[in-house]
């Protein structure tokens, strides 16, 4: 029984189910019916829901590119206050830049300013919309009119991005403006450049350490200019502007100094007088102009060009030295180291050498770098031709005074030009200021040949020089056939040697024994020279045979007239010929002059009186007839002789080598 009920609650259960399986197939039918109908209205509505569809994805491209036109639309706005800015300042930049230059400048620099944020925003904004043109073209957009304005835009922005580079080409805002900053700074320069005068009386010694030659609000100006110049590219034009200007101001001031005399030529110089007065204004004028117009012009650039690089300012000031007339001063001292190299010409080095040896630090400071490397290499190679030459001529000096010895003495048997100009060309030498610069010279020229130097080498070659004058001195007295003459001769040169060397500087380096030798020497030559000629005179007013004896008196008087006839020929003959002779010396003359009056008129005298006027005056025979002279008459000739011609010694200084007989030659090597 349980069995069969069970069984029966199963069929049931399965007949439930297929009951419900029936009903869930009919309404699937149905809905499966009504599924068909919407498939086929669908099919039919197929295409407008594609466009439809294809509608809403655009949109949907565009929302997802809101985000990127946001982030262009900041940059894009200032854009245009930018651009807004920069016409502004265009405008006001029109104005006249010297009306108030600061102004100016400002406006220059927020213009500057201006365009750089306008070129910077461009960029930014450039990139925002490629990236958007970008996407469109990646999403194919074909919406033409909107890539259009894309395009469009991105070509002005492009153009306003290069609106910096046109503002700085020819005829450009920013051009113009700088080319008004360059009036001005041309302008600034030489309504505030002046000359600078020279004195005569102007201290050598002392660098020109006064304000600078412009005002310091100009100076502030010109920097200013300077510094905005610089910052754009465009300093060079300022530089050019700087060293036309300055540098025609410079020669100016030099210029008026007459420097007409370094552009000679060697031989336009008439004299070594001349030559000499000239080197005195080459050192004045060198000096002022290194000291007072180089010294200003490089405080200047310095100054204006403060914030340039040093080799900048330098190049501009070696500019301005070159163009205002530097190298005039090197070439004139280059023209004097090319004369002949006689005796002279080595004191005109050592001068030359002196105004550059006294100017060297100057020239080491002013002249640096190698902006200055042409100034630099001209002053070295005319130092050295100035070292070479002086060296050259003072070791040659007393070979030179040796050739000398073959000329002929002076026929007057006075002291040589020869001898007075080594002399005093010597003492010259020695003179402090010249020995030191010789020395120096020396010094530098040994250090140059790798030599050893001894501070006695200038003190040795006078030494040598003046040993070589003896020399030529006992050569020619030699030569004389008069002997008298010749020992005339030795008494004027050692009297000469003895005293014009006492308390000089040739004196100290010959010694005191050598001075008093000469002196010796002076005194034996003329005892030599008197009992040579004069002292022969007295001969022949001799006593002998003239002792009055009874009935001798005829004869007497013939001897008496003999004698003086005699005496008067020799007298004349002595006369005649020794007047032409000189002793320049006064001390001298007068002594001779009167031991030669001590010789004759006592003698004499006692003759005329003793003799002459008993024997013949007293026979009736004129007085006149055979006596020539008076004692007094005498004494007044032969007091007169020896005197120097004023032709001949009226000058005191020689200013170029002589030989023994005065005629001018040269030293040379």
């Amino acid at each position: 029984m349980a069995e069969l009920g069970s069984i029966e609650n199963s069929l049931l259960a399965a007949r439930r189910v297929l009951s419900s399986s029936l009903e869930k197939s009919r309404d699937l039918a149905s809905q499966l019916d009504k599924t068909g109908l919407r498939l086929e209205d669908i099919n039919r509505r197929l295409p407008s829901l594609e466009l439809e569809i294809a509608t809403v994805g655009h949109k949907c491209c565009l929302l997802a590119m809101r985000g990127r036109v946001d982030r262009a639309v900041g940059p894009a706005a200032a854009v245009l206050k930018v651009f807004d800015t920069v016409h502004g300042l265009e405008g006001l930049l029109l104005s006249d830049a010297g009306s108030d230059l600061f102004h100016y400048i400002s406006l220059v620099r927020q213009l500057e300013e201006a365009l750089r944020l306008l070129t910077s925003n461009c960029g930014l904004v450039i990139q925002w919309l490629e990236d958007i043109l970008q996407f469109l073209e990646d999403n194919k957009v074909d919406d033409c009119q909107y890539l259009l304005n894309v395009r469009k835009s991105l070509r002005i922005l492009g153009e306003l991005q290069a609106a910096e580079q046109r503002s700085r080409v020819h005829g450009g805002p920013l051009f113009v403006a700088f080319d008004k900053l360059e009036t001005e700074f041309r302008h600034l320069l030489l309504e505030n450049s002046f000359p600078m005068a020279f004195s005569p009386t102007f201290d050598a010694d002392k660098v020109c350490s006064s304000a600078l030659p412009l005002p310091l609000p100009v100076v502030q100006k010109l920097q200013a200019i300077i510094e905005r110049m610089s910052a754009n590219n465009r300093i060079e034009n300022c530089i050019s502007i700087y060293v036309e200007v300055r540098s025609s101001n410079a020669g100016t001031s030099l210029q008026a100094l007459d420097l007409d005399y370094l552009d000679r030529s060697l031989s336009e110089f008439d004299s070594v007088q001349c030559m000499e007065d000239c080197i005195d204004r080459w050192g004045n004028h060198l000096e002022f102009a290194v000291k007072h117009v180089f010294e200003v012009e490089y405080r200047l650039c310095g100054n204006v060009f403060q914030k340039l690089d040093p080799d900048a300012w330098m190049s501009c000031f070696a500019e301005i030295a070159l163009q205002s007339g530097m190298p005039g001063f090197i070439k004139f001292g280059r023209t004097v180291t090319k004369g002949k190299k006689d005796a002279i010409k080595l004191l005109k080095l050592l001068d030359i050498f002196a105004v550059l040896n006294k100017l060297r630090l100057n020239f080491n400071r002013l002249f640096r770098g190698k902006a200055c490397v042409e100034i630099q290499t001209q002053t070295r190679d005319l130092i050295k031709k100035v070292v070479n030459g002086a060296c050259e001529i003072f070791w040659e000096l007393s070979v030179q005074v040796e050739l000398q010895r073959q000329s002929a003495p002076p026929s007057d048997g006075s002291v040589p030009r020869l001898v007075c100009f080594v002399i005093d060309y010597c003492n010259e030498l020695l003179e402090d200021s010249h020995e030191a610069i010789l020395t120096q010279v020396l010094e530098i020229h040994h250090s140059w040949n790798q030599e050893k130097f001894e501070d006695e080498h200038v003190s040795k070659q006078v030494h040598s020089v003046v040993s070589a004058i003896e020399l030529n001195l006992e050569t020619w007295a030699k030569t004389y056939e008069d002997t008298a003459l010749s020992y005339f001769f030795m008494m004027n040169n050692h009297r000469y040697l003895s005293e014009n060397l006492k308390g000089t500087k040739v004196g100290e380096v010959m010694g005191e024994s050598w001075l008093r030798a000469h002196q010796q020497a002076m005194e034996y030559y003329l005892a030599l020279y008197l009992r040579s000629s004069w002292g022969k005179l007295p001969a022949h007013l001799s006593e002998e045979g003239l002792v009055l004896l009874p009935g001798g008196r005829a004869g007497g008087r013939d001897l008496v007239k003999k004698r003086l006839k005699a005496f008067n020929q020799a007298f004349d003959d002595n006369y005649r010929k020794q007047s032409n002779w000189i002793v320049s010396d006064k001390s001298l003359r007068g002594k001779t002059c009167q031991l030669v009056v001590q010789i004759i008129i006592p003698a004499y005298t006692s003759f005329i009186q003793n003799y002459y006027s008993p024997l013949v005056e007293r026979g009736g025979t004129s007085p006149t007839k055979h006596v020539q002279h008076s004692a007094e008459s005498l004494d007044n000739m032969l007091s007169s002789l020896f005197q120097p011609k004023p032709a001949k010694f009226g000058s005191t200084k020689c200013t170029h080598l002589m030989d023994a007989s005065g005629k001018s030659v040269s030293i040379r090597v």
